[in-house]
C-alpha cells in the first residue's frame, strides 16, 4: 500500500493507466543493481530512483576526476577525488526519501559477483570495459538475472537487454573479448557529453519496462543510435549456445585473443592490402553512402553495400572464399556486422576496419 507521501511523489506516474498503483508497487518491490556510476550511471540512477525503485545498489570503485564532469552530471567540482558510488548514493538519497540506496565502493570481481547479483532482481551494466561486461554477463547467467546493457563510443551508442527470460546473452552477440588495445576507451578517443545521457535514460526505460511488464523489451535486439544524425537502428540477434563455467574463478576475465574474435585491420594496413583477395563490405546506410565524400577503394575495385540492418537477410550474398572486411563511418557498426557474419560463417577470415572511414581519412591526410 502506497503512503500519502508516495502518492504525491509518484502522482504523474500513477495516473498512467499502464502503471497505476499496481505498477508502482512493483517498482517499489524491485531491487536493481547498477554497475558503474559514471557517464551512463549518471543518467540511469536519477531516473530509477526518482521513479521509485525500492532498492538500488550502486557499484563503482572509481573516484571522481575533473575530466569526468562534462558527462558525469551527478557530480560537481566539489566531488573530485571522492568515490563515485558513495557520492552518488549521498546525492540521490535527497531525490527520493521513499527508497533505499546501497553503495558498493569496490570493483566487481569473480569473487563477489555471484553473491551480489543474487541479492538483486535486475543488473544494469553501465561499465566501460570488456572484462567487466563479460563478467557481468556470465555472473548474470549463472544467477538467472536479466542484464540491461548500454555502451558508448564517440558519437554512437548501443542498448540491449540480455538473458531476459532465457533470451540471448551478451556472448550471443559478442562471443569473445577483443584483443588487448583493440578497443580504446573514452579517455583515449573521447565521447560527446550528452551521449551517455541518451543511452543511460534508454537503459532506465528498459528497467521500468521489465519491472512493470510494459511494451517490448529489447531482448534479442541491439538498438544503436548515431547522435550526430539521430539515426537509430534495431538489429536482431538470436540465442546461441555458450558454455558458462560452474564457478567464475574458472575463467579469466581479460581481453585476450581467442578463437572466433573479430580482428580489426588498421587503416594503414588496409591501404597496403592486396584488394584482389579481399571482399569489402560497406554497412553504412544508403543515405550515408550517397553523401560520402570518400571512396574507400580504387576505381578498378568495387565494394558490396549492405546496410547493417539488412545484413541478416543478405549475408548469403557475401563471398566467403576470401577475407571479408566490413567498414562503416567509425568502426562500431562494422564490428557488429563482423561478429554477426562470423556466427554464420565461423571459418571465414572476417575483419573490421578499425576506426572506419574517419580513421582511414586521417591516415591518408
Amino acid at each position: 500500500m502506497l503512503s500519502k507521501g508516495e502518492r504525491e511523489h509518484y502522482h504523474r506516474q500513477l495516473i498512467l493507466s499502464e502503471i497505476g498503483e499496481i505498477g508502482q508497487e512493483k517498482l517499489g518491490n524491485a531491487r536493481v543493481l547498477v554497475i558503474g556510476a559514471g557517464g551512463l550511471g549518471s543518467a540511469i540512477l536519477p531516473y530509477l530512483i526518482a521513479a521509485g525503485i525500492g532498492h538500488t545498489g550502486i557499484m563503482d570503485h572509481d573516484k571522481v576526476d575533473v575530466s569526468n564532469l562534462h558527462r558525469q552530471v551527478l557530480f560537481s567540482t566539489e566531488d573530485v577525488g571522492q568515490n563515485k558510488a558513495v557520492t552518488a548514493a549521498e546525492k540521490l538519497s535527497k531525490l527520493n526519501p521513499h527508497v533505499e540506496i546501497t553503495a558498493y565502493p569496490k570493483a566487481l570481481t569473480k569473487e563477489n559477483a555471484i553473491e551480489l547479483f543474487s541479492a538483486y532482481d535486475i543488473i544494469v551494466d553501465g561499465s566501460d570495459n570488456f572484462p567487466t561486461r563479460y563478467l557481468v554477463n556470465d555472473a548474470a547467467v549463472m544467477c538467472n538475472r536479466p542484464v540491461v546493457f548500454g555502451s558508448i563510443y564517440k558519437f554512437e551508442g548501443q542498448v540491449s537487454v540480455f538473458n531476459y527470460r532465457g533470451g540471448p546473452t551478451y556472448r550471443c552477440l559478442f562471443p569473445s573479448p577483443p584483443p588487448p588495445g583493440a578497443s580504446p576507451n573514452c579517455a583515449e578517443i573521447g565521447v560527446l557529453g550528452v551521449l551517455p545521457g541518451l543511452i543511460g535514460t534508454m537503459q532506465a526505460n528498459e528497467v521500468m519496462k521489465i519491472i512493470c511488464g510494459l511494451g517490448e523489451v529489447l531482448s534479442g535486439k541491439l538498438l544503436t543510435i548515431d547522435c550526430l544524425s539521430m539515426r537509430t537502428q534495431v538489429l536482431k540477434f538470436r540465442k546461441t549456445v555458450h558454455e558458462i563455467p560452474e564457478a567464475l574463478n574458472d575463467t579469466e576475465y581479460a581481453c585476450i585473443r581467442e578463437e572466433g574474435v573479430i580482428v580489426e585491420v588498421a587503416p594503414e594496413d588496409f591501404i597496403k592490402s592486396d584488394l584482389k583477395n579481399i571482399t569489402v563490405v560497406d554497412v553504412r546506410t544508403s543515405k550515408e553512402r550517397e553523401n560520402s565524400q570518400m571512396d574507400i577503394l580504387p576505381p578498378d575495385h568495387d565494394d558490396i553495400h549492405i546496410p547493417l540492418d539488412q545484413l541478416q537477410s543478405l549475408h548469403h550474398t557475401i563471398p566467403t572464399h576470401q577475407a571479408v572486411v566490413f567498414y562503416c563511418q567509425s568502426g562500431v557498426r562494422s564490428q557488429q556486422a563482423a561478429q554477426l557474419f562470423l556466427q554464420e560463417y565461423p571459418s571465414t577470415n572476417v575483419q573490421s576496419l578499425r576506426g572506419g572511414l574517419t580513421a582511414l581519412l586521417n591516415s591518408v591526410t
